[in-house]
Parts: C-alpha cells; sequence; structure tokens
C-alpha cells in the first residue's frame, strides 16, 4: 500500500497591524485584527503609538506579506508615508501597505500614487477587506492567484 503525500495547504497570509504615532484610538484595528483571524489570516498586531522603525522592523521580523495602518489622528499622511519610505529602504518592496481611518479622498490618491495600496474608509464591509487582501497579496508577491 502507498501513501498519497498529503495536499499542500495554502500558506496563509501574515499581516502585521499597526497603530503609528500618538493614536490611541484602537477599536477599528482590532475589528480589522478579527476579521482577518477569522478568515484564515495570520495576524500580528504591535499596539499602540509605534514609531514608523518600529513597524518596518517588525514586518523585516515577523516575515509578513501585508503591512495594515490604522489613522484617526490626521497624521495619516506622515505616517504611511515614512512606514512606505523606510520599507522600500529595507527592501520590502513585495511586502503590500495598505491602511484604513479617517483619510480625505485627496490625501487618500496623494498616498496610493506614493504606493500605498488600499485605503479602507469607515464602515467598509470587513468581507470587502479580506477580499481585497487575498487578491492584493498575491499580485504583490508576483504570485498566481
Amino acid at each position: 500500500m502507498t501513501t498519497q503525500p498529503a495536499a499542500s495547504t495554502p500558506r496563509r497570509i501574515r499581516v502585521l497591524l499597526a497603530k503609528a504615532g500618538l493614536d490611541g484610538h484602537d477599536r477599528g484595528i482590532h475589528v480589522i485584527a478579527s476579521a482577518l483571524r477569522d478568515a484564515g489570516f495570520e495576524v500580528i498586531y504591535t499596539g499602540l503609538r509605534q514609531t514608523p522603525d518600529a513597524i518596518v522592523q517588525a514586518a523585516l521580523q515577523e516575515d509578513v506579506d501585508a503591512v495594515g495602518l490604522s489613522s484617526l489622528s490626521g497624521a495619516h499622511m506622515n505616517q504611511f508615508s515614512r512606514v512606505l519610505k523606510l520599507m522600500k529602504e529595507q527592501g520590502l518592496k513585495d511586502v503590500l501597505l495598505f491602511g484604513g481611518g479617517i483619510i480625505p479622498e485627496a490625501d487618500a490618491q496623494a498616498l496610493k500614487a506614493q504606493g500605498v495600496s488600499e485605503l479602507f474608509g469607515p464602515g467598509t464591509p470587513l468581507q470587502d477587506i479580506v477580499a481585497v487582501l487575498r487578491r492584493a497579496v498575491p499580485a504583490a508577491k508576483g504570485e498566481g492567484l
């Protein structure tokens, strides 16, 4: 009797979630973390008041597929831009940067032009966030769907 090798299970998408700067409003990021975990993602949450440097170092150490930032403090242009710049400097070109929070449309367009993949506003259905990340992460890594 021969044994068949077990079917390979797809690798879980690893996502690092972070709150940069002095923003202490974390209810939304906890909801996102739970939704992603329930959808089968591996989620690492760094906690409140992280520096962009600490976020990028955690992304490197955890070998993540995506970094998600939450911003409700109005510092999104500075924080997202700095994280994106550091990610590029550290060679994290295939790691997706996405985010959410209160971000005006003009700022969202500017951040996307810099390389932020996706920005989700308040009220975005959780299944939409899951679906977007399931499509975008393999595309960022150059993997087929």
